[in-house]
């Protein structure tokens, strides 16, 4: 595409809002059409954002968001007095902000691709474009998650011989997820008192490590469970007390920092609330179509439509001490790209 071509296309792309007209609007049935499909092929990707605690977008009060932590009460071990009220406990709320940023992207097409094209053009788009939006938003909430304090690294194991590992570039192949690692994490949740999410901790996996993880013989498959209805997203199995949620999109790092020629991999083990993420129906989200003769001036033949995404978008850790992030490699680090 020369310069002059992208210029234009990006000149384009200033219209924001769907122009009302004879030819210019889209019907109510379309757009809910289109906005289902965006959204269907969305909602597999958001992996890391189905957990976090929801906010609205705030609508007239600037760019800033606010979650709210809940503190727990200490222990009532003074007896009470017969016949006397006690002074009774204040419920205390911790307000975390978070700044909300913008992030889109859309698809040009001409008149003739329309005409020609076998396929619905616009309906093919949005599915590409609801898999973008997906894997971007469910990226973002990522980031903020592997950010956390918290981290094990999975020991080497050489001979049957354990050797405990401090630091991410000191891992190597043998340093595997294994069952033990797992009941490290997740006692390390209990210990802090991090609520469960239906009775259980979650874990956020790679399809690499799980790789790992599901050979040993305490795993139980996700087809196994008692109530297999009622599973999550992704949801592959499960290992002592924590659900296992598969996601390509878990964080792999390699380069800078990782043991030479390896990569690493986070797996992100969690309790309920330990992050909050703004929500991406009723508003959070918008698809927006441009249909032929919308341009003005810009298209002046009527020569270019345009199907895109735009949507408000944070994450915040909001209990540190209810995330843990797990590094380890398994046997397809030699290899794996960094994510």
């Amino acid at each position: 595409m020369t310069k002059s071509k992208m210029n234009l296309l990006q000149l384009f792309a200033t219209q924001v809002t769907t122009q009302n007209g004879s030819g210019k609007d889209l019907s109510p049935e379309m757009k809910t059409f289109y906005d289902k499909t965006l959204l269907m092929d969305a909602k597999p990707k958001l992996v890391h954002m189905q957990f976090g605690q929801k906010r609205p977008i705030p609508k007239g009060n600037g760019k800033t968001i606010e979650f709210r932590k809940f503190s727990s009460l200490p222990k009532a071990t003074t007896p009470l007095t017969e016949g006397v009220t006690p002074e009774g406990s204040n419920l205390n709320v911790t307000a975390i902000t978070a700044t909300v940023n913008q992030y889109g992207d859309y698809i040009c097409q001409s008149d003739v691709l329309e005409l020609t094209a076998i396929d619905n053009t616009i309906v093919e788009a949005t599915k590409i474009l609801g898999n973008q939006e997906g894997l971007t938003l469910d990226t973002i909430v990522r980031n903020e998650l592997v950010g956390g304090t918290n981290v094990i690294y999975a020991p080497k194991i050489a001979d049957g011989v354990e050797t405990p590992v401090t630091s991410r570039a000191n891992l190597d192949a043998t340093a595997k997820l294994t069952p033990d690692v797992v009941f490290k994490a997740v006692t390390q949740l209990r210990a802090m008192n991090a609520p469960t999410i239906n009775g259980d901790y979650i874990a956020i996996i790679h399809p690499h490590v799980a790789y790992d993880l599901m050979r040993h013989e305490e795993w139980i498959d996700v087809h196994k469970y008692a109530t297999p209805e009622n599973i999550y997203e992704g949801e592959l199995g499960k290992l002592g007390k924590c659900r296992f949620i598969d996601s390509t999109e878990a964080k792999i790092w390699t380069g800078s920092g990782c043991p030479s020629g390896l990569a690493v991999y986070a797996t992100l083990f969690f309790g309920d609330d330990a992050y909050g993420v703004t929500e991406v129906e009723g508003g959070g989200l918008q698809h927006i179509v441009k249909q032929k003769g919308s341009g003005g001036t810009s298209d002046p033949l009527d020569q270019r439509s345009s199907v895109g995404w735009k949507a408000l978008m944070t994450a915040k850790r909001l209990a540190e001490e209810f995330l843990v992030r797990v590094e380890s490699c398994s046997a397809y680090s030699a290899t794996a790209q960094a994510n």
